[in-house]
């Protein structure tokens, strides 16, 4: 479970909550937003919507953190990544 602590408050968040909305993300993981559109698209990473909105989970973050080491790192394309994690599903979490 992440833990967050904003002014001495505690919040904490279950891995698979969807609370990170696409522009956190794209930040924190530091890929563009297309990207991430892309994924979701491709099935790849599947984001949680609500309303209009993609929101993705602390599990989906880390996922994300081994996309992008395979696309930027490695070169890997999103074909490949695809292929990557479903032959290997540990290397995504």
């Amino acid at each position: 479970m992440a833990k967050v602590v904003v002014r001495s408050v505690r919040f904490e968040v279950p891995p698979d909550e969807p609370v990170y909305v696409i522009g956190v993300v794209s930040t924190l993981i530091q890929l563009p937003v297309w990207t991430l559109r892309a994924l979701d698209r491709e099935g790849i990473v599947k984001a949680a919507r609500k309303k209009s909105h993609r929101l993705y989970t602390l599990n989906d973050l880390r996922r994300l953190m081994r996309i992008r080491q395979l696309l930027i790192d490695e070169g890997v394309n999103l074909r490949g990544v695809r292929i990557i994690l479903r032959l290997r599903p540990e290397s995504s979490k």
